[in-house]
């Protein structure tokens, strides 16, 4: 704290440090504060004991009013305990942080067949069991004196919702929401033998594409979020993450003589 002080005070703020031709007067109110005000020599002598805490501005936030609205000087906390002030950081909050960091895969599905599609057999849709797996992001503040406060968030493939860009097509099912089944698998892998049945998961296109172009097919996957932290379970929602993939699909007419 002395270090970072003696090398420029108005640094300790969490604010952007051009305030102006008052910002020597600050500086030297914030020397003073620590030196001789509220604190003897930056508690120097209480080194080991605790520590000091201090705003810090969320570098994602648009708002910059917002970002530098806490105006809390930096304040001494013992070892082990967390401080009574607004906007202290928290379990809740560190789960937000962790959320933010959880980094899933791009949503891209396994068809059958791979290639061409044909109209009025099925095409089998999936997702790689291994790739689309729980994932977990734990975010923690040392305290000192052996404590620290934590939050886990975890975000699981809950759903996968289709799209098949074209009204021209029958959706498997219909509702085109394949559930995540008890094996953590988002619909079935095709099986030689089952091309002209009804896959859980999958689209039928009922009309052929024209002069070379596609359908858009479009892949949903939902993730549900929940976390824990230190003093148990969250109780405060995380909001559901919804991550789209796009693949472009060509549907060709067999031609058959009766």
């Amino acid at each position: 704290m002395k270090e970072k002080i003696d090398d420029s005070p108005f640094s300790v703020t969490g604010r952007d440090p051009d305030n102006g031709g008052q910002k020597q007067d600050t500086d030297l109110a914030i020397r003073e504060k620590y030196e001789s005000g509220d604190y003897d020599n930056y508690n120097l002598d209480k080194e080991g004991e605790g520590q000091f805490w201090a705003a810090v501005p969320n570098p994602d936030e648009k708002d910059a009013a917002k970002a530098q609205s806490c105006t809390e000087l930096p304040f001494w906390v013992e070892n082990g305990e967390v401080p009574d002030v607004e906007n202290a950081i928290s379990p809740q909050i560190l789960s937000k942080l962790a959320y933010a960091r959880i980094r899933v895969p791009d949503t891209r599905v396994e068809m059958n067949p791979a290639g061409r599609q044909t109209v009025n057999l099925p095409t089998w849709v999936w997702l790689d069991e291994g790739r689309y797996r729980k994932l977990s992001v734990r975010a923690s503040v040392d305290l000192g004196g052996g404590r620290e406060i934590w939050a886990r968030t975890t975000v699981v493939p809950e759903a996968l919702r289709l799209d098949p860009g074209t009204d021209s097509a029958r959706l498997h099912p219909g509702s085109g929401e394949c559930g995540v089944e008890d094996d953590g698998s988002i619909g079935t892998r095709y099986v030689k033998g089952s091309g002209k049945k009804a896959p859980p998961c999958g689209v039928t296109y009922l009309q052929a594409t024209r002069g070379g172009g596609s359908y858009t097919l479009r892949s949903t996957l939902t993730w549900s979020a929940s976390w824990e932290g230190s003093g148990g379970a969250g109780a405060e929602d995380l909001p559901n993450g919804e991550f789209g993939g796009r693949q472009d699909v060509t549907v060709q007419e067999i031609q058959a003589i009766n």
